[in-house]
């Protein structure tokens, strides 16, 4: 979804008139979309993203395809058309999966999760924080791996299952434990007891 390149944003306005004289017409939609985003429009902001779709799959621009169905993703999640949303994201998620684009597949993978707790799957949600979880750990996120084993911890309450439910809190007590925080720790190895209790 990201190209991965620095571009200089031009500040004369001849420089200006250039950029957008070579911009694409998707690119316009796509930019139009961001702006209608940005004040809360999003029927306008779906059109323009669709219009910007459309017009990169004619161009068989597949990151412009990509980025289109991120945001298209968005759009359905935010008015709770998730079944639509996991289409949009999966399409996006193969095209960054036949790049290998890492850091665009965790955010997909962090927005198909949210999405699964949402329509109750919580297994495919387990499955995919497991994942997220593993990234957070191998970039040593404190913050990452206890945020998702909190949420992990939401849906074992919810779906009843004590003993992860308190796995999770004893996993975020020890990543405190690790970082130095004594009462976090202290704080979370109590909420694992009390969850067998």
């Amino acid at each position: 979804m990201n190209d991965g390149s620095l571009r200089v944003i031009p500040t004369n306005p001849q420089e200006v008139a250039e950029a957008e004289a070579n911009m694409t017409q998707p690119k316009k939609d796509y930019n139009e979309g961001v702006d209608f985003l940005k004040n809360n429009e999003h029927a306008m902001a779906a059109n323009a993203f669709h219009n910007a779709l459309k017009g990169w799959e004619e161009e068989k621009n597949l990151h412009g395809v990509a980025n289109a169905s991120d945001k298209l993703g968005d759009i359905c999640a935010e008015r709770g058309d998730f079944d639509k949303a996991l289409v949009h994201y999966d399409r996006a998620y193969q095209i960054c999966t036949d790049d290998f684009d890492r850091y665009s597949l965790f955010a997909l993978e962090k927005k198909k999760a949210d999405i699964f707790v949402k329509m109750e799957r919580y297994k495919e949600a387990l499955d995919l924080y497991w994942e997220i979880f593993d990234e957070y750990s191998g970039n040593r996120d404190p913050r990452g791996v206890i945020d998702t084993l909190e949420i992990m911890a939401e849906i074992f309450i919810k779906t009843g299952d004590k003993a992860k439910t308190a796995e999770c809190y004893q996993l975020i007590a020890k990543t405190h434990r690790n970082f130095k925080h004594p009462e976090e720790a202290a704080e979370y190895e109590a909420k694992a007891k009390n969850v067998m209790e």
